[in-house]
């Protein structure tokens, strides 16, 4: 049941848990992400990043999360998000799409260059009632972690406490993502929840905060940050590894079969599997 995503933080804010944010490519990472919604009858936010935009088109892969919730009865609230938009145009595409969620990250900017564009994008968001995330401090993947290797202080791209309070008071955003040690991408063993900003963070903060990059971290940690006020959490990169790993065990061999619905089927059900085993750690009240 497609739903606006204010009503699911609500609840989840309320409760004291987090709500999964997972990240759709095509059909079969759809078909996944929802099947396993219904059958822990959990909320989750289901995300489309640019690349995928541009990979299957905005109205395509909107439509097809539509469908896929209408034609699988999904019963349960999920909210359709943009991960990680970089311009206004797209923001202003995925509102128009009926998104109730988007993301201007402008973490890359400036400071004051990154609230300029952030509440340029809350002013064109609220005539729709969209809500608007933020970013504040960078989120590093495989470029990020190379700096990191030629001595780039955490210091220098962690989220600044000081400016949380002052960032959120001037975009007015509605959920702000934050660095403190998540990484894009598949770095386990690098990476590391700095708790202590965390919680420095989550006291100037009085909006949910979101953990992006959390594929890498274990689970014991990441329930500590939802203690500490983490209440969106995004996971993309071991939704793409069960897939692709699923689908390679799947082809070794002699193929014999040539039909890709039954070569996809197995990854599918990696996926969804994956989903589940994600939602009922963030769900549960820690």
């Amino acid at each position: 049941m497609i739903t606006h995503i204010k009503n699911i933080i609500a609840k989840a804010k309320a409760g004291g848990y987090a709500i999964g944010a997972f990240n759709t490519a095509n059909f079969e990472t759809t078909e996944a992400i929802l099947s396993a919604a219904k059958n822990l009858n959990k909320p989750l936010i289901i995300q489309v990043s640019e690349k995928t935009i541009k990979y299957c088109g905005l109205a395509t892969i909107t439509s097809i999360i539509q469908s896929v919730d209408k034609e699988r009865k999904i019963k349960v609230p999920i909210a359709i998000h943009l991960d990680h938009g970089h311009t206004l145009e797209v923001v202003k595409q995925c509102i128009a799409a009926g998104f109730s969620s988007v993301q201007i990250d402008g973490s890359e900017l400036k400071y004051e260059k990154n609230i300029a564009l952030t509440k340029a994008a809350v002013n064109l968001a609220k005539k729709r009632g969209v809500w608007v995330q933020g970013e504040l401090g960078s989120i590093l993947g495989k470029e990020g972690l190379v700096k990191l290797a030629h001595g780039l202080k955490p210091e220098s791209y962690m989220t600044d406490p000081a400016q949380v309070k002052d960032f959120i008071r001037r975009t007015v955003v509605n959920t702000l993502a934050i660095s403190v040690g998540t990484m894009h991408g598949a770095f386990v063993g690098r990476e590391k929840i700095r708790l202590d900003r965390l919680k420095k963070i989550a006291k100037q903060a009085k909006i949910p905060l979101v953990l992006h990059g959390a594929s890498g971290n274990k689970d014991s940690e990441v329930k500590q940050a939802i203690r500490l006020g983490i209440r969106i959490i995004n996971i993309d990169t071991e939704l793409r590894q069960a897939f692709i790993e699923t689908l390679r065990k799947n082809l070794k061999g002699k193929i014999i079969k040539y039909d890709p619905r039954e070569l996809l089927q197995p990854s599918i059900e990696a996926v969804r599997a994956k989903v589940e085993e994600k939602v009922k750690v963030f769900s549960k009240r820690n």
